[in-house]
């Protein structure tokens, strides 16, 4: 299978001859970047804002998961699970939904905008996650410390960081660096996209992948 980003918290996932996913396509005018142009089978949607939800960058006919819920869609198994929102005490913490996605064993874990540490309980629920992309920018989600700490929860194999400033993105939120100084990282070399051909051939210990947005 194959994970490109597209900037912020949008990625597409792919296989051949499986369904084809976006996760959080935004608007551009809202966040920044280039305008999106993609095709999906599926499309979901961490939570209600333009920079997560513009579903009209998305062209054809497929098919829209907005919250939680268990879905199977062209041999692809998803899983959401609301997190932040579960409370209704704060208006200021809207709902976002985690959607732990399964290509034949590959498990990859969209985050969304979640704000918050998950407990133990929670992280049971989500079965074994393979590959977690995580917001590491604060904003209205995790921070640096807060993610590097989601992530030796989770302990998956591969983590791709979204959600961070850049200098293509026009919301105000943290830089990459502070993150990978949190991961104990100094250099960490960007790749157009991340190709995995099997559970088996991802890493024993955890480790960080940054990908680079298409360029044009």
């Amino acid at each position: 299978m194959e994970i490109t980003w597209y900037g912020h918290s949008c990625f597409r996932l792919s296989e051949r001859g499986m369904a084809a996913v976006v996760c959080d396509p935004y608007d551009h005018r809202s966040v920044g970047y280039e305008s999106l142009k993609l095709k999906a089978d599926i499309v979901t949607i961490s939570h209600d804002a333009p920079g997560h939800r513009h579903t009209n960058a998305v062209k054809g006919e497929y098919y829209l998961i907005e919250g939680p819920g268990e879905y199977e869609v062209g041999g692809v198994f998803i899983t959401g699970v609301q997190t932040n929102g579960v409370s209704k005490k704060s208006s200021s913490d809207p709902r976002n939904t985690l959607y732990v996605i399964d290509y034949n064993g590959i498990t990859v874990a969209h985050l969304g905008a979640i704000n918050r540490v998950p407990s133990q309980t929670e992280v049971e629920a989500l079965g074994s996650v393979k590959i977690a992309l995580v917001p590491v920018g604060g904003g209205s989600s995790l921070n640096a410390s807060k993610a590097a700490e989601v992530i030796s929860l989770l302990e998956p194999q591969i983590v791709i960081p979204m959600h961070y400033a850049s200098p293509a993105c026009t919301i105000k939120l943290e830089p990459l660096e502070k993150f990978l100084k949190e991961m104990g990282l100094n250099d960490v070399q960007a790749e157009t996209s991340l190709k995995v051909t099997s559970p088996s051939s991802l890493p024993d210990e955890t480790k960080v992948v940054i990908l680079e947005p298409p360029k044009g």
